[in-house]
């Protein structure tokens, strides 16, 4: 199926058409750097452990190297410390400084991690403070803010590209299906559709919160059974009008079987329409993420999630750095993504490249 799947990408993307259409994309500049600049977020905040965290990327020690960002805990006493919890690799580092020798600790940009908290210096929340290296302060309970904002991001958009990807997967599965072979199973579907948009969004979410621990599958799971119905109708309709053309009745007069007309055909055809809504998807679900943590009713404390720090910043307007940096974090990335939007679905409209007779 995959290789079904791919070889159609495939030609779509070496399509002259399609070549055009990036280009024009790529002449889109608020919409191109926004992709650019969000990608490379994204990469960092995949990387986030190696930028913003409280292990040490690279620990030499007697003349043995320990790198213990991606290992398992290794204890004070790995290191000559008279503990046995985790090492705190800021203070070692400070120890390994002041004595002769070549023992050395290289620590992340940000040395602190999103759940630890910082009760040295002032009480928190605290402003930032770039000696500490909190650079965007500290929260209510002292836990680095730029720490918890990166690791939410990577969260959101985790949770925003997998629950479109699957999302779109039964949407476009099962609207081809229904406009493509209509009959019964289109009838039953439209009425299924209905009767399930029905159900109250908020009311499924906090019947399930209230009996189930909350987790991001759980909330992956939930916003998939409400969110394929969209992508359902749009390809219902592509793909009824696209089964009318002559290029699918030549295939047909051909003896093409119906899946290689679907996939070869017809899906290349209206891939136009899942390329033009996916960034709005994409805006949908990081909102509504953010929304119920900011309700109460999303993922579990102490998870890093930017919800959860707009409503700190709601209840301290007293440390006004929380409010702003959560509040420019969500804008920034949320208008980059419409931006992203708005320059695919003005790049791939077919009225700039298409006439139709």
């Amino acid at each position: 199926m995959s290789a079904i799947i791919a070889n159609p990408l495939s030609k779509l993307l070496s399509n002259p058409l399609t070549l055009k259409k990036i280009k024009r994309f790529k002449a889109i500049k608020r919409g191109y750097w926004s992709l650019l600049i969000l990608t490379l977020l994204f990469i960092f905040a995949l990387l986030a452990e190696v930028l913003v965290n409280s292990r040490a990327l690279v620990v030499k020690y007697d003349g043995q190297w320990f790198f213990p960002t991606y290992a398992d805990v290794m204890p004070g006493t790995t290191f000559g410390l008279d503990y046995q919890s985790e090492t705190n690799y800021r203070q070692l580092q400070q120890t390994l400084r002041t004595e002769d020798g070549d023992n050395f600790v290289i620590m992340p940009l940000v040395p602190w991690n999103p759940y630890e908290q910082d009760f040295e210096g002032d009480f928190p929340p605290a402003a930032p403070n770039l000696e500490a290296k909190h650079y965007l302060g500290t929260d209510t309970i002292g836990r680095d803010i730029l720490a918890r904002l990166l690791y939410g991001f990577r969260i959101a958009m985790g949770f925003a590209l997998l629950t479109m990807i699957i999302s779109y997967a039964i949407g476009v599965t099962v609207g081809c299906i229904m406009g493509f072979w209509g009959g019964k199973f289109d009838l039953f579907f439209q009425r299924f559709i209905e009767i399930w948009s029905m159900v109250p969004f908020l009311y499924v979410i906090m019947i399930l919160v209230s009996i189930m621990q909350p987790s991001f599958m759980l909330f992956t799971l939930i916003n998939v059974l409400f969110g394929w119905m969209g992508m359902t109708w749009y390809m219902r309709t592509m793909t009824y009008k696209e089964k009318a053309r002559e290029y699918t009745l030549a295939a047909k007069a051909l003896g093409a079987s119906n899946w290689r007309i679907l996939f070869h055909h017809i899906l290349p055809n209206t891939m136009v329409m899942i390329v033009t809504l996916a960034p709005f998807t994409i805006v949908a679900n990081i909102s509504a993420l953010t929304a119920l943590d900011y309700l109460g009713l999303g993922l579990m404390p102490p998870t890093p999630s930017w919800g959860e720090l707009l409503q700190q910043g709601k209840s301290n307007l007293d440390a006004p750095w929380i409010a702003i940096s959560v509040v420019s974090a969500i804008v920034s990335v949320l208008i980059m993504v419409t931006f992203i939007g708005e320059a695919i679905r003005e790049a791939f409209d077919p009225k700039r490249y298409t006439k139709y007779i």
